[in-house]
């Protein structure tokens, strides 16, 4: 017996629970989903009912633990499977395509008219369509993987596509308290309080709102790593990166807002005064949606300061009043700019 549930009535062709059941069942895993009945989904550790080619119409699941939500006076079962279960499909329909769900299926006679006590990995057949959608589950069904069966597909002629046939449908659930791992904002969260690892991101479920919301979302994450300028763009004629502070950009994400910061020097030898110069270029993917006006500092005459300019074509401009001195201007000093939703 590979596939385990707990919590059986001993009848049908299946002794019911042993002792080995119980042991290897998920017990303590109840999450609820709301007054009476418990989240149904897969326990995590390592990659539960993992997936892979079987055959040209062969699947096979691989070992985890589960929790199988049946009808409100069923509750809920606890399940594993200790050995990896194959399943077959049946071949495609002449002309439409369908799509299958395995599920994780958990039979009890008192509920249902299998007349069994036991539960199996199987497949759910769909409905051949031009516009093909997953089956709707009966209770105590918890769905692994969706499988796309094309049309006319059989063994005889390749089978199904492994590499794009499969969408995965595990579901995570923990012990109550317990942070739910590989969540998604479209879950919805069973109480007050409760929290989802959502993208990397730790959301709390706001029952107020019936949203999750990110819970004191770390204060900066890094998109890109500090990155020299000359590796994304160039310099034009006259500018250059200094070779003591060489000018450098990373991209963050600060509390939700995307932000650029900047540090480094820009050489700049005689530049004209008064003039409009085009310092620099930026690449596709390092620039901003709309222009946006800079004042930068740096070393010139009377101490003047750099009006500056990002453009949405990639261009970084720059400018010194009259009272500056043409000889004077030996660089711009990018540090401390920052540009906030450069997106927008």
């Amino acid at each position: 017996m590979t596939v385990r549930a707990a919590w059986l009535l001993p009848g049908g062709s299946a002794p019911g629970q042993t002792r080995e059941d119980t042991r290897l069942a998920p017990l303590g895993t109840m999450t609820p989903a709301d007054e009476m009945t418990t989240r149904q989904g897969i326990v995590p550790g390592g990659d539960p009912f993992a997936a892979t080619s079987a055959g040209a119409m062969s699947l096979q699941v691989g070992v985890g633990r589960a929790t199988v939500q049946g009808t409100l006076a069923q509750g809920a079962y606890p399940v594993a499977v200790d050995a990896p279960e194959v399943v077959t499909f049946s071949d495609g329909n002449a002309q439409f395509a369908r799509v299958d769900t395995v599920v994780l299926r958990v039979f009890d006679g008192l509920f249902d008219t299998s007349g069994q006590t036991i539960a199996h990995v199987e497949v759910v057949e769909g409905a051949p369509s031009a516009t093909p959608t997953a089956p709707t589950l009966e209770p105590a069904c918890l769905p692994l993987w969706d499988v796309r069966v094309p049309a006319g597909a059989s063994a005889g002629v390749g089978g199904i596509d492994w590499d794009s046939a499969l969408t995965d449908r595990r579901r995570y659930t923990v012990a109550v308290g317990g942070i739910l791992p590989h969540g998604a904002l479209s879950d919805v969260g069973a109480y007050d309080g409760q929290y989802a690892d959502i993208g990397g991101v730790l959301y709390r479920w706001s029952a107020a709102n019936a949203a999750w919301e990110p819970y004191q979302e770390p204060t900066t994450r890094v998109l890109l790593g500090w990155t020299s300028l000359a590796s994304i763009g160039a310099f034009q004629t006259g500018f250059s990166a200094s070779t003591t502070q060489p000018p450098r950009l990373r991209k963050i994400l600060d509390l939700g807002t995307e932000v650029w910061e900047f540090e480094g020097n820009i050489e700049a030898p005689n530049a004209a005064i008064h003039s409009v110069l085009h310092v620099f270029t930026f690449n596709t993917g390092y620039r901003v949606a709309a222009s946006r006006t800079l004042d930068l500092p740096g070393n010139s005459i009377n101490y003047q300061r750099w009006w500056g300019q990002l453009s949405s074509d990639g261009r970084l401009l720059a400018g010194l009043p009259s009272d500056a001195s043409s000889s004077a201007a030996t660089h711009i000093s990018l540090t401390g700019l920052r540009i906030t939703n450069p997106a927008q």
